[in-house]
């Protein structure tokens, strides 16, 4: 039983009719409905604790039960109206556009999805117009974009239906200023499409690309003055296969040597006179499977050896010197050489991509030799300095090596050590050594290629624009996140890419 305080029970006398239920605080309910439910208690021994009848306390546990219900069934209920849209014409159109181009949708998607959803006939001729009147409005966005900003660009081809398109974007805010399809990809073609670019202030230090004659040649005659450096990524990918296959090939002779002398080994066990010429053949043929085993794995091993110093040291973001590099690279080009007659068809290639092209290809480390001399000198250190500070980089945190050296390291530098590997570390994260941005942007055009055999200029210049104002949702750069590429490469933010074609965007209120 509760005890009734005076102040309760002055309560209680003043109003009149008084009863006990009446004088309950809502907590008081609340805990009498939950307990009640929760069958912590029976109904009579709550009802005799808070001196209240039966009737009031299954009133309280219904009450308790129907909020409980509401709760946990809201959001179960889908046919609940969450919110309205006003339909209208100018909607049709975004939602349209943002089925093209968000969702990757074809022209009958569109149609097919307002047919069954919203009840509508939108025709594919309709969804050609709404697209044809966007690219009006983008194409200024396109065209009116100042590129004095792009420092490394890079430079690539991709094809549809063996029709060649001619891919540019800046590295280092992935911006897409050049997206058309062509004709021809030869160095005329190539040449024009750069001079324009020119016109609207692109002028690069440096560009990246692959080791296509159209590319180079063009930008020599455009560009004569801008150095094209070789793309690592290219490079790495033609030796990556041979490795593969050269490991495979390995597994193979293992495999039938061992085969071989298996069945050597039953054919000993059972042998009979007249079966001795067998045993010596097999014998034979297992030496000769021995030997091509050896030969293979020696091939194998020594060619993923030379692959990985290539990766880790030749191309690597490293405090290796320019000379060392070359030096290190004229090595292995010597020794893939040398197995080339081992395995011709495969090795060929790789020693000619390689012999033609050490120059292209190590372009980005003579140009980091020049950076670290440059900061060197601004922090008045030696440059073997900035070097280690560089390879401090590579070195695994838990390794009790990369501790030591940086203890050294902060004993020399004092208190210019945090600031020098500052320095150290954003000049790494701006070392441009491959187009691996261009290879992005190719396989996101890819997704949108395979939706229509023929691509009109139109359609590009609609692509272009979406691409470069639709802002980042992720990214492994949290910079990046949530800000387009435009607004990357200019450092000013634009409004969204639908309000930019001129409509409003509908909010929920």
């Amino acid at each position: 039983m509760c005890h009734i305080t005076p102040t309760v029970l002055s309560l209680q006398q003043a109003i009149p009719n008084s009863c006990p239920a009446k004088t309950l605080a809502p907590s008081q309910r609340l805990t009498i409905g939950l307990q009640a439910v929760a069958g912590t208690q029976t109904i009579t021994g709550l009802a005799d604790e808070f001196d209240v009848s039966r009737k009031f306390v299954y009133q309280q546990a219904a009450t308790v039960q129907a909020a409980l219900d509401d709760a946990f069934t809201a959001a179960d209920n889908d046919d609940q109206v969450l919110f309205s849209l006003p339909v209208t014409k100018t909607w049709l159109r975004q939602a349209a556009l943002g089925l093209t181009l968000i969702c990757h949708s074809s022209y009958r998607g569109v149609f097919e999805f307002c047919r069954d959803l919203l009840g509508v006939n939108l025709s594919v001729g309709t969804v050609h117009n709404i697209v044809r009147d966007a690219v009006d409005k983008a194409r200024p966005y396109n065209l009116g974009q100042n590129l004095a900003n792009i420092n490394s660009a890079g430079l690539d081809e991709i094809f549809q239906t063996r029709q060649p398109v001619l891919v540019g974007a800046d590295i280092a805010s992935t911006y897409c200023f050049l997206l058309s399809r062509e004709d021809h990809r030869d160095a005329d073609t190539w040449g024009t499409r750069l001079l324009e670019l020119k016109d609207r202030g692109f002028a690069p230090t440096a560009t990246v690309a692959d080791f296509g004659t159209g590319i180079r040649a063009g930008q020599k005659l455009a560009m004569p003055d801008v150095p094209c450096r070789g793309d690592v990524f290219h490079a790495l990918q033609e030796i990556t296969p041979v490795v593969t296959y050269l490991e495979n090939r390995a597994y193979d002779t293992i495999a039938a040597h061992d085969q071989l002398e298996q069945k050597k080994t039953k054919v000993q066990r059972q042998a009979r006179r007249d079966q001795i010429r067998q045993v010596q053949a097999l014998a034979r043929k297992a030496f000769l499977a021995a030997q091509a085993e050896a030969k293979a794995v020696t091939l194998a091993d020594d060619v993923a050896l030379l692959a990985r110093w290539l990766h880790d040291d030749v191309f690597a973001v490293s405090g290796l010197p320019y000379g060392d590099r070359c030096a290190l690279f004229d090595f292995i080009l010597g020794q893939f050489q040398v197995r080339e007659p081992l395995c011709p068809h495969r090795l060929g290639p790789v020693c000619t991509l390689l012999k033609n092209h050490r120059d292209q290809l190590l372009a980005f480390a003579a140009q980091l030799d020049r950076d670290l001399a440059q900061l060197a000198a601004d922090f008045q250190v030696p440059v073997t300095i900035v070097r280690e500070l560089l390879d401090l980089r590579a070195l695994d945190r838990r390794q009790p090596q990369r501790w030591q050296k940086e203890a050294a390291l902060r004993q020399q530098l004092h208190h210019h050590f945090y600031h020098l590997q500052q320095a150290v570390h954003d000049l790494a994260g701006h070392v441009v050594r491959a187009s691996s941005v261009i290879e992005n942007i190719n396989s996101r055009l890819r997704t949108y290629f395979f939706l229509r055999r023929e691509l009109g200029s139109n359609y590009l210049d609609l692509l272009q624009f979406f691409l470069n104002h639709r802002r980042f949702l992720r990214s492994e750069h949290p910079e990046r996140v949530d800000k387009s590429p435009a607004e990357l490469l200019t450092g000013q933010t634009h409004p969204h890419w639908l309000e930019m074609l001129g409509y409003t965007r509908v909010s929920q209120n």
